[in-house]
C-alpha cells in the first residue's frame, strides 16, 4: 500500500493518496482543488486515479473533488447519510456506514461519524496485502491531533440555530460508538492541523493514533467517565472565530463547484491598462508586498495579501465574488510567480486573477494611513474618542484590548460591515496583534469605501508602549471602554 499525505500550510488542510500499487488504482480523500499535485503523484508511482472522496461539506476550502474525478475518469464517492439536506447536488456516488470500495487489496469502509457535519464520514483502511482488519482511519474533520471537529460551525458560519447542542451529542456519540471501539494501534489522519479554524486547539502532529488520542486528548476523561454533560461544556467552550467566507464553501460544496478545466496562464498587464480598470472597476490589484513596504506607498484600492503561504485565506477575507466582478491582477515578477497566487485563490473559490503586473511604476501612489501607540494615547487623554476596531479572534480581544476597541475578526469585516463602530470621532482605527491581518482587513474595508487609520505596530506594539510610560496612561475610561477593556 501506499500512502502520501498532500498537505496545505495556507489553509492547515490535508488530503490523502492510498494506492494498491500491485493493482496501480489509487483514491484520493479530500483533494483540493488545484489538482496538479495529485495527478503528478500518480503519474510519478504509474498509478491511475480510480476513485475521489469526500470526508464531508467543508467550510474552509473549495473541494476538489468534482475537479479530480473530472480530470481523470476517477468515480466521485460523497456521503449519502446526514438527512435530506445533507445530500449534494453533483453526480456522484452515494457512501453510507459500513459500505465499501476496493482499490486491488485494499479496502476502505465508511464509517459515520456525525458531529462536526451530519453527514459526515471517516474511512477505515485495511491493507490486504499485510492484515484482515483495518489499520489506517482517514478522520476528516472528525477527531484531530489532540482535538475535534467543532460541532458549532453551522451555527457561526452558515446562521443556523443551536445546532451545536446536537453535534456537540452527536460527536460524543461517534467517539464512544464508532472511534473508541476500534484497536489502539489503528493510525488516525486528520483533515486538518495546526492553524485550522475547524477546532480549537488542534496539534501539529501530522498523525496519531486512537490509543494516544484515548489516554492523552483533553476528551479522554470524559467519555472515559461517560461523563456527556462535561464534554459539551468543555467543547463548546471557546471555539475561535468562523470566518465569513465559510458559508460560501459551504454552499458552493453542496451545490458543486464550479469545474476549472484547463487553468489559463497569466497574462501581464500594463500600468495605463490597470488604471483604467482600476477607475471603471473591471479590474483589482493585489498588492503582495510586506506590510512595511505596503506602508510607504501603495495603489489606492489595492488588496494587500502580504504573503504567498496565506493566501487563499487573505483573499477569501479581502473579495468576495458572490458580489464583485472586478477580474484580479496580482504584483508578481513573472507569469509563472502570479500562478502560484492563481493556485491558491481557488482553494477557496476565487477564480478571478487573470493577469499580473511586475512592478507599479506608472501607476499612482498613496501612503495608508497609521497612528503610533503614542499618537492614539495622546487622543484619548484628550477626551477624543476615536472608533476602534480590534480584528483578531474573541479569544484574544477578551485576553486584553484597546480600550473601547470593538471586535469584528479580520475574516469578517468585509462581510458584515453593518457591524463596523459607528460610534466616535473620525475615523476607523483598526489593529491586529502585529499588524499582518490588519493590513489585509484595512486594505478591503478601504476598497469598500471607509476611511480606515492602522495602529502602527498593532495590538503588540500598543501594549508594549503602555508598558513602557505607565505614568502616560490616559484619564479613567468611560464606562463603556471599560466594559471592552
Amino acid at each position: 500500500m501506499l500512502l502520501e499525505r498532500v498537505h496545505d500550510p495556507d489553509l492547515s488542510q490535508t488530503s490523502y493518496l492510498i494506492a494498491c500499487q500491485s493493482s496501480g488504482e489509487a483514491l484520493v480523500v479530500d483533494p483540493r482543488r488545484d489538482i496538479q499535485q495529485y495527478l503528478d503523484l500518480a503519474a510519478q508511482h504509474g498509478l491511475t486515479i480510480a476513485a475521489v472522496a469526500e470526508t464531508h461539506l467543508h467550510a474552509d476550502f473549495l473541494s476538489g473533488t468534482r475537479e479530480l474525478a473530472a480530470a481523470t475518469g476517477a468515480t466521485a464517492y460523497v456521503p449519502g447519510t446526514g438527512g435530506e439536506d445533507w445530500q449534494y447536488g453533483f453526480e456522484a456516488e452515494r457512501l453510507h456506514d459500513h459500505e465499501t470500495l476496493t482499490l486491488g487489496r485494499i479496502t476502505v469502509t465508511a464509517r459515520h461519524t456525525p458531529g462536526h457535519t451530519p453527514e459526515h464520514l471517516s474511512y477505515l483502511i485495511t491493507d490486504g496485502a499485510f492484515a484482515d482488519e483495518p489499520g489506517y482511519l482517514l478522520s476528516g474533520d472528525f477527531v484531530f491531533s489532540g482535538d475535534l471537529g467543532r460541532p458549532d460551525l453551522l451555527d457561526e458560519a452558515v446562521g443556523m440555530q443551536d445546532t451545536r447542542f446536537t453535534g456537540a451529542k452527536q460527536l460524543f456519540a461517534s467517539l464512544k460508538e464508532v472511534f473508541l471501539a476500534l484497536p489502539d494501534h489503528v493510525q488516525v489522519l486528520p483533515g486538518h492541523g495546526s492553524g485550522s479554524a475547524c477546532g480549537k486547539a488542534i496539534g501539529a502532529l501530522p498523525s496519531t493514533t486512537v490509543g494516544y488520542e484515548r489516554h492523552f486528548a483533553w476528551w479522554g476523561p470524559y467519555l472515559k467517565n461517560d461523563d456527556e454533560q462535561g464534554f459539551l461544556d468543555e467543547l463548546l467552550d471557546g471555539q475561535p472565530d468562523a470566518h465569513a467566507y465559510f458559508a460560501r464553501m459551504k454552499r458552493q460544496n453542496q451545490e458543486g463547484p464550479a469545474l476549472l478545466g484547463e487553468r489559463i496562464t497569466p497574462r501581464e498587464v500594463g500600468a495605463e491598462e490597470l488604471q483604467r480598470g482600476l477607475e471603471d472597476g473591471t479590474l483589482a490589484l493585489i498588492d503582495t508586498r510586506p506590510v512595511d513596504q505596503v506602508h510607504a506607498g501603495t495603489v489606492p484600492g489595492a488588496l494587500n495579501i502580504p504573503a504567498l503561504g496565506k493566501a487563499a485565506g487573505h483573499i477569501a477575507w479581502a473579495f468576495d465574488p458572490d458580489t464583485d466582478s472586478a477580474e484580479l491582477v496580482v504584483l508578481a515578477e513573472d507569469a509563472a510567480s502570479a500562478a502560484e497566487y492563481g493556485d491558491h485563490f481557488v482553494r477557496v473559490g476565487v477564480d478571478a486573477l487573470t493577469g499580473f503586473i511586475p512592478s507599479l511604476e506608472g501607476l499612482p501612489q498613496t501612503v495608508p494611513p497609521v497612528i503610533s501607540p503614542a499618537e492614539l494615547e495622546q487622543q484619548r487623554s484628550e477626551g477624543t474618542a476615536p472608533r476602534l476596531l480590534d480584528v483578531r479572534t474573541r479569544t484574544e480581544h477578551a485576553a486584553g484590548t484597546v480600550p473601547g476597541a470593538q471586535q469584528l475578526s479580520a475574516g469578517k469585516v468585509l462581510f458584515r460591515q453593518g457591524e463596523l463602530p459607528g460610534e466616535g470621532a473620525g475615523p476607523l482605527v483598526t489593529f491586529c496583534q502585529s499588524g499582518l491581518r490588519n493590513t489585509v482587513a484595512a486594505s478591503a474595508l478601504r476598497r469598500a469605501g471607509h476611511e480606515v487609520v492602522e495602529l502602527d505596530g498593532s495590538y503588540a506594539a500598543w501594549a508594549q508602549w503602555r508598558a513602557e510610560h505607565p505614568e502616560q496612561a490616559p484619564h479613567p475610561a468611560p464606562a463603556a471602554d471599560r466594559r471592552s477593556a
